[in-house]
């Protein structure tokens, strides 16, 4: 059976959310892990998909503590 790209990359990133991190650093070392994964799957630019998925995980956390 072969996955889909997409349908792998939505995988990574819900993953990546659900394991937020308890640290700045943590959550910045998951992000970026998820969103390089993202854009390796997708034929991204791996780098930019690092600092884009850190990002994004520590502005999440940031906005919804609880939910880390």
């Amino acid at each position: 059976m072969r996955i889909k790209s997409t349908t792998l990359a939505a995988t990574i990133a819900l993953a990546g959310l659900a394991a937020c991190g308890d640290t700045v650093g943590e959550q910045a070392v998951i992000g970026g892990a998820v969103g390089a994964g993202a854009a390796a799957v997708t034929s991204g630019s791996v780098v930019t998909g690092a600092a884009v998925g850190a990002a994004g995980n520590l502005l999440y956390c940031e906005l919804n503590p609880g939910k880390c």
